[in-house]
């Protein structure tokens, strides 16, 4: 794969679009991060024996094309994600959750205004290194972390197998967002029975999000609700996972321990569990798509070395589709399996270990071109697949699943 290749299928995408400047040219992000989406979309059809065909690299924008999101420099394309100096580089930040601001008054110790949060924040980290920021935001569970000036350690490509059948079997899905709803919206349409699971005090808060995208990812999944602080729903959420063939979750382990679900107790009993976290099961740490990627080095880089962000929160669709590939595969000797997919790894193996300047898309009348060995390419605007369905409402389905599975309704 050569960097005319990459910067190809950058192109093509829709991501380009998405990355520099408002006010400027849209620019090449680093690395190989949308041929690797192509080539694990293959891995994909290849493993259903082609009942799933997506286009990899434009699932990369894909939520952009519902939201109508463009590129914003250093701020993210959704909006909820900042890049900020630090006293020694800098940093991403996300306020995105409804508890956000709160915890970015704890990390700076003040209490923050109403409205703009920002730039009582933007003060505190120009006298703090990024070091301190990865610490505090750790213990507080914030979504923040210094820009890598070096791509980390990644996740290797998963390694060619033999596909399982997946017609019929049983999907429970933890997860929330984008990255483990992909994962799961992939086995849907290779014919696994999909079963969506939230709390009461936690649902998925994609569900505040644009109802198409969300659409998209949860069409034909059904819909359970327990409550996890009542022993009949813990009861209910074990007796779930126990009928599970694939679980899908993206929490931090002590999380899910709390409810009395076991990753390693269900791999050792046969279930296929896909653990999504931000850094590994042993990090402990919290993150979301932008904050992950730039945190891995998956930023834009202007002359002198300044990081701009690249397409929208690509962490997500591509650690989905990296989950998916591991899901379909056949388990070692037909036993379970625990896969530790993190984030910021999954990232990281689609970048050189030096950052440079990006290259910048050139006009061609009316739109944008990006100059490869193989000749210019024109930037594909975001795009994306028609919803095939409905999705269920919250809870729509928790009394008729239980019973299909004979597990007691609390």
């Amino acid at each position: 794969m050569t960097e005319s290749d990459s910067a190809a299928d950058w192109a093509a995408s829709g991501a380009v679009a998405l990355t520099g400047r408002p006010d400027g040219p849209p620019l090449v992000p680093p690395g190989r991060a949308a041929t690797h989406a192509r080539v694990l979309a293959a891995r994909v059809a290849e493993l259903t024996g082609g009942a799933v065909r997506v286009d990899g690299a434009a699932l990369l924008a894909e939520r952009a094309a519902f939201t109508g999101a463009s590129r914003r420099g250093r701020v993210s394309a959704g909006g909820g994600c900042r890049l900020l100096p630090t006293a020694d580089g800098w940093a991403a930040v996300s306020c995105v959750r409804p508890d956000d601001p709160m915890l970015l008054g704890a990390l700076i110790g003040a209490e923050l205004p109403d409205g703009d949060v920002w730039p009582p924040v933007e003060a505190w980290l120009r006298t703090h290194t990024g070091a301190e920021l990865a610490e505090r935001a750790g213990l507080l569970g914030l979504a923040a972390g210094p820009v890598a000036s070096a791509a980390p350690s990644g996740e290797a490509m998963p390694p060619p197998a033999r596909g399982r059948p997946v017609d019929g079997l049983l999907v429970v899905d933890f997860s929330a967002l984008w990255a483990g709803p992909l994962c799961a919206h992939l086995l849907g349409l290779a014919g696994a029975r999909v079963v969506k699971v939230e709390t009461p005090a936690r649902p998925d808060g994609a569900r505040r999000g644009h109802p198409g995208f969300y659409r998209l990812l949860h069409a034909g999944h059904r819909s359970v609700v327990l409550d996890p602080g009542e022993r009949s729903g813990r009861r209910a959420l074990r007796a779930l996972v126990e009928k599970a063939d694939v679980v899908i979750e993206a929490s931090r382990p002590r999380a899910l321990a709390r409810f009395g679900l076991d990753a390693h107790a269900s791999a050792a009993a046969g279930t296929t569990w896909i653990s999504i976290t931000a850094a590994g099961r042993a990090a402990d740490r919290v993150g979301f798509g932008d904050d992950i990627a730039a945190g891995a080095g998956l930023v834009a880089r202007e002359p002198g070395g300044a990081p701009l962000f690249c397409g929208d929160a690509i962490a997500d669709p591509l650690t989905g589709l990296t989950a998916a590939a591991r899901a379909l595969t056949r388990p070692p000797g037909g036993t379970g399996s625990l896969h530790d997919i993190s984030m910021t790894g999954v990232v990281a193996a689609t970048l050189d270990p030096s950052p440079s300047p990006s290259a910048a898309a050139r006009r061609s009348g009316d739109g944008w071109v990006v100059d490869t060995g193989g000749g210019p390419v024109p930037v594909a605007p975001p795009r994306h697949r028609a919803p095939a369905g409905r999705a269920a409402r919250s809870g729509e389905h928790t009394a008729e699943v239980l019973r299909e599975l004979r597990i007691p309704v609390p």
